[in-house]
């Protein structure tokens, strides 16, 4: 038969066959098919056994017949589950850092205590160590950003990271400047983040940058005005504390993302560019599924968006939604 496709869901050869000669012959009786595939029966009802926990198959209603789940929602449903294993051992791996410190004990008195501070000079070295950081954060990253856009590779760059950590269970805080989101691209980037669980705030008057993981340790740069010249990676108790009440005290004076005022990049009609996406889904998009696969968002969020939109238009159905939306010129 080739190769095992399904193998990365955990399914053996031969369970793989058992499962694709239920799809061919979906009427087989269960007593019938070791004969069939040639095994001991033991074998056949311990494999038909797996493939009923994994959903593969299912008993029909007389007890006797078994038949195959339909492709699409058995392995749409491995799929979360493998991603959930993945998940987890992420996470495993993601908190054994602790390893480096037994390490390093070993070393005992030879090796020099840190100093407790690094300076990083370029953006190549910045870069990769805020890559390093944001990748072994485990509880949270706190950030205040004042740029007015990001361009579009910054946000290629960035989403990935971001969208990983959130992932994760990674709590991310994040204060930006409302004039960033006068920049469409960057306001609907940030809204997606907070689609995805992450906090954002806006300030109009902050010149501060900052970066804080897991609340020991900080990167500022030597100078806000020119982030080039180099950055300081605190891992000091004392400096790490005193960098976080800053951020405290940003954030406190901070508005919420979604109260930000009509500078917030919103579209037509009051939108924000995530409802306008999800407006332009459901006039084009057949299901929710694929519509919510669209704008990489769950099925439940989309169809919240969905739900507010439609009693934003005043509207009984979808369909009736698509009309006022074109009447309004909102798409």
């Amino acid at each position: 038969m080739g190769e095992n496709e399904m193998a990365v869901f955990g399914v053996s050869d031969a369970e793989e066959e058992i499962y694709r000669h239920f799809l061919r012959n979906p009427s087989t009786a269960a007593d019938d098919l070791h004969l069939l595939l040639h095994t001991e029966p033991g074998q056949a009802r311990a494999r038909i056994a797996r493939l009923r926990e994994l959903g593969l198959l299912r008993v029909e209603d007389d007890g006797r017949r078994i038949a195959p789940e339909d492709p699409e929602t058995a392995l749409s449903r491995l799929v979360d589950l493998r991603l959930h294993a993945l998940h987890q051992e992420l996470q495993r791996v993601t908190r054994s850092r602790h390893v480096i410190d037994g390490l390093r004990a070993e070393q005992g008195a030879r090796t020099p205590p840190p100093q407790g501070i690094e300076q990083l000079e370029g953006l190549t070295q910045i870069r990769n160590r805020i890559d390093d950081l944001a990748f072994f954060a485990r509880d949270e990253i706190l950030s205040v950003e004042p740029y007015t856009r990001l361009s579009p590779e910054n946000i290629a760059r960035s989403r990935p990271l971001d969208l990983r950590c959130l992932r994760r269970g990674v709590r991310i805080r994040n204060v930006v400047s409302s004039v960033a989101l006068q920049d469409p691209p960057t306001a609907a980037y940030l809204r997606e983040l907070s689609e995805h669980g992450a906090s954002i705030r806006v300030t109009a008057d902050t010149t501060e940058r900052l970066l804080v993981y897991d609340r020991r340790a900080a990167l500022v740069p030597l100078d806000p005005r020119d982030t080039s010249r180099g950055a300081l990676l605190a891992h000091r108790s004392g400096l790490v504390s005193n960098i976080i009440a800053l951020f405290e005290k940003i954030w406190d004076q901070a508005e919420e993302l979604a109260l930000a005022g009509s500078g917030s990049g919103a579209d037509r009609g009051g939108l924000s560019a995530m409802e306008r996406r999800v407006l332009v889904a459901m006039c084009t998009v057949g299901k929710d599924e694929a519509g919510a696969r669209e704008l990489g968002v769950s099925v439940r969020t989309y169809r919240r968006h969905v739900a507010e939109l439609m009693q934003t238009l005043g509207a009984a159905s979808r369909a009736q939604a698509a009309l006022l939306a074109r009447e309004r010129g909102w798409i």
